[in-house]
């Protein structure tokens, strides 16, 4: 299908197979109301697929050791139990 001219009334009838057609074979398709012009109907432009592995290579720098990190100074309940556990006796 390359280019074909449909009236409105056509469409409405023959929609759902004249979209199939363009989308398996491709093409235009122009719809008419008493003659003029009305809308134009074609395919989607579609973008290849890009697979995110490896979007963020040399782009990202790791530093340090992410895996065994100690974070212990960030929680009050790991470096002062005792106060989280006992308030009363901090005020």
């Amino acid at each position: 299908m390359k280019h074909q001219t449909v009236s409105v009334t056509e469409f409405k009838a023959k929609c759902l197979a004249l979209l199939n057609q363009i989308g398996q074979e491709g093409g235009t398709l122009t719809v008419t109301k008493r003659g003029r012009p009305l809308a134009t109907v074609g395919p989607v432009k579609r973008r290849p697929f890009r697979s995110s592995e490896g979007i963020l290579a040399g782009k990202v720098k790791i530093v340090g050791d992410i895996v065994n990190a100690d974070f212990s100074d960030l929680y009050e309940v790991v470096t002062n139990p005792d106060r989280v556990l006992n308030p009363e006796k901090y005020r």
